[in-house]
């Protein structure tokens, strides 16, 4: 896929947008009962699966147990994680004025407190999706993932940072919002983060009672095994959610921008940059929800609060309107994009040849730079 995207007008531009904004206000005023018996039947699989998983833990000196217990409570977090906890927390069923299903007071089973997910993730990420320098995301503060990084030696570990991250996501996920390399950095210390890193050694402590002392204990002789399957099931889900989201954002044909392409965006133009700086990825109905429907990483980003189940039936739309402009719609298998994704991580980790940047594009900017550029000079004109 072409890493080159239209250089749209202004006015087609708007048309984009309100066209968008249509397909939006037509989804929203449609939500009703199928979408709440959606989420319902979600969190009662989830739930059955997390107490089967957990049973069979409790007798999983039958080898058979285990493994079936394992694979249970691995389901059931990546449900809780992914297609539960992710959605619910950005308001998708906040329309039905269920205490249960609020967005803004919904906490999940995993590392990272609910309020630091929502600032860096629905607010700081969301906003500004893919601008190196403001969204976190790129990188997680710990990998070089844009050619618009400077590269530093520390780089050459990338390979091995993005392992241990992939390992390690929860409390990566959970460290995001701390900011952790402005404190290497000096430019910020530890006493003005104590109130984040209080709640945080809060909500790792509570998990890690759960998992790996609280749940085993009550096993008795079976507390290596529970402990194991246990571990087990969160290194699965870290490993799940880190492979979909990476594939969501990173693979070849994605962008970044700088903040000066973003400022004063119009909302098609913020459509726009959106639409670009995600990715999809194919597969059938259980792998969708499995990956918390964020396999419709573009549907996502275009409509972050409507509810993810839908983008199914919206994706075929939204690839239609962006057909029209001429605007790539990234989505490839699973083991396309995560391919891609590995390259990229490999590549950034080398630097790049004295007097370019880090690969063939580095010269050319991306259409988003291109078109700031244009609109600075019809500014003077």
């Amino acid at each position: 896929m072409s890493k080159t995207a239209p250089n749209l007008t202004p006015e087609q531009l708007e048309s984009f947008g309100e066209e968008l904004d249509a397909l939006c206000a037509r989804v929203t005023a449609d939500l009703g009962q199928r979408d709440a018996d959606y989420i319902n039947k979600v969190i009662r699989a989830q739930r059955g699966l997390e107490v089967a998983g957990r049973a069979l833990l409790f007798v999983s000196f039958l080898p058979p147990a285990w493994l079936a217990g394992t694979a249970a409570l691995s389901v059931s977090k990546i449900l809780d994680n992914m297609e539960i906890g992710h959605n619910v927390m950005h308001g998708q069923y906040d329309w039905m004025n269920d205490a249960r299903l609020n967005g803004k007071t919904f906490e999940w089973d995993t590392a990272c407190p609910a309020d630091q997910w929502r600032h860096s993730h629905n607010y700081m990420h969301h906003t500004y999706t893919n601008i190196v320098g403001k969204d976190r995301d790129i990188g997680y503060g710990i990998l070089r993932m844009s050619e618009d990084e400077r590269w530093r030696p520390y780089y050459l570990g990338n390979p091995l940072y993005a392992a241990l991250l992939a390992i390690f996501f929860q409390y990566g996920v959970a460290l995001h919002d701390l900011e952790t390399e402005q404190i290497a950095a000096g430019k910020a210390s530890l006493r003005d983060k104590r109130g984040m890193m209080k709640d945080i050694w809060g909500k790792v402590r509570g998990q890690t009672l759960k998992d790996y002392v609280l749940f085993p204990l009550l096993s008795g002789p079976s507390f290596p095994l529970v402990l194991a399957g246990n571990a087990t099931a969160n290194l699965a889900r870290n490993l799940w959610s880190f492979t979909i989201i990476f594939c969501g954002h990173f693979p070849d044909g994605t962008h970044e921008f700088t903040e000066e392409e973003a400022e004063n965006e119009t909302r098609g133009e913020w459509y726009y940059r959106q639409l670009l700086g995600s990715a999809n990825l194919t597969g059938g109905k259980l792998f969708h929800v499995m990956a918390g429907n964020l396999s419709y990483q573009i549907e996502h980003h275009l409509f972050p609060g409507i509810p993810a189940h839908r983008y199914t039936e919206i994706s075929k739309e939204v690839r239609e309107i962006t057909e029209r402009y001429g605007i790539p719609y990234n989505t490839g298998p699973l083991h396309k994009q995560f391919g891609s994704v590995v390259r990229k991580i490999v590549k950034l980790a080398i630097p790049p040849l004295p007097g370019r940047g880090s690969g063939p594009d580095a010269a050319k900017p991306p259409a988003g730079r291109e078109r700031a550029e244009e609109r600075q000079l019809l500014a003077t004109a």
